[in-house]
């Protein structure tokens, strides 16, 4: 593989990769920075384009264990160098700029033939590494995706990338506003249950077993109004303890194990057994 050496903060690819991770992306289009040999190793699992590599000098040994593919373009650098490209408080030895992949409607909805609709529905959330828990819990319980409406934190930020461990390359991501995703979820056929501690059904009793997008709203202010009113129901985590809320990506993955849970047990033919009415 070719290996450049770099001496300067200018070079154009490390400039590229400070940008990537400082300002991820929000559209379609542009290299998403990744740091550390984990998360590039899934990005190579997951059939990910490299466009860059970046080392610093004395993480040849990883290098080799990457198995990085021929035509990379690895660019070894003073460690000190690199890490003032990289946003961790504890810099990792290598990162990558890499091509993100693309994703369509038709493939976060899916046609129905083989599983009902399962996908999530960010609305304003803001913490990355909620955003992060969520894809991966997302690909944990089979969801198709995950969909970000206007407001909500870039999927690529550097702390969402990490906490998705890897499961950001492969589920799909799109952003959409508000109105887009109602009326492509509509036009599939997809019901939308909002997430509300009053006035809502327990989860385990709503069907969650049918193509639905559950919406997650923000950390502090929950889902708008103007969406709420879009949904065609709210859904609830009968809590026993004495906490006013759950964490986001907590609600989201304990959602998501309950649609997996109906949807396994109407695979199997327990309808109507315990859980999810019919």
């Amino acid at each position: 593989m070719p290996v450049r050496i770099v001496q300067s903060k200018q070079n154009a690819r490390l400039k590229e990769l400070r940008r990537a991770l400082t300002f991820p992306r929000r559209s379609d289009s542009g290299l998403a920075g990744v740091e550390g040999p984990h998360l590039i190793a899934e990005a190579l699992r997951s059939g990910l384009h490299i466009a860059s590599v970046f080392a610093a000098e004395g993480a040849e040994r990883l290098l080799a264990e990457l198995e990085l593919p021929d035509e990379v373009e690895v660019l070894r650098m003073p460690k000190e160098l690199l890490d003032s490209a990289l946003t961790t408080e504890t810099p990792q030895p290598v990162a990558a700029l890499v091509e993100p992949p693309e994703w369509t409607w038709a493939k976060l909805v899916g046609d129905g033939k083989k599983a009902p609709a399962l996908i999530v529905v960010l609305s304003g959330l803001q913490d990355p590494g909620n955003l992060g828990t969520i894809v991966r819990s997302a690909e944990a319980f089979g969801a198709n995706g995950v969909l970000c409406l206007s407001g909500t934190v870039s999927a690529w930020n550097p702390k969402a990338v990490r906490a998705s461990a890897g499961s950001l390359f492969r589920v799909p991501v799109l952003t959409a506003s508000e109105a887009e995703a109602v009326a492509q979820l509509r036009g599939a056929g997809v019901r939308l249950y909002v997430t509300a501690a009053n006035g809502s059904e327990p989860a385990d009793l709503a069907n969650l077993a049918e193509p639905v997008a559950l919406v997650i709203g923000n950390e502090g202010s929950g889902v708008s109004p103007e969406l709420a009113t879009c949904a065609d129901g709210a859904i609830a985590i009968p809590c026993p303890g004495p906490v006013e809320s759950l964490n986001a990506a907590v609600a989201t993955s304990i959602l998501l194990y309950e649609a997996s849970r109906q949807r396994a047990r109407r695979d199997s033919g327990l309808n109507g057994l315990h859980g999810g009415k019919r």
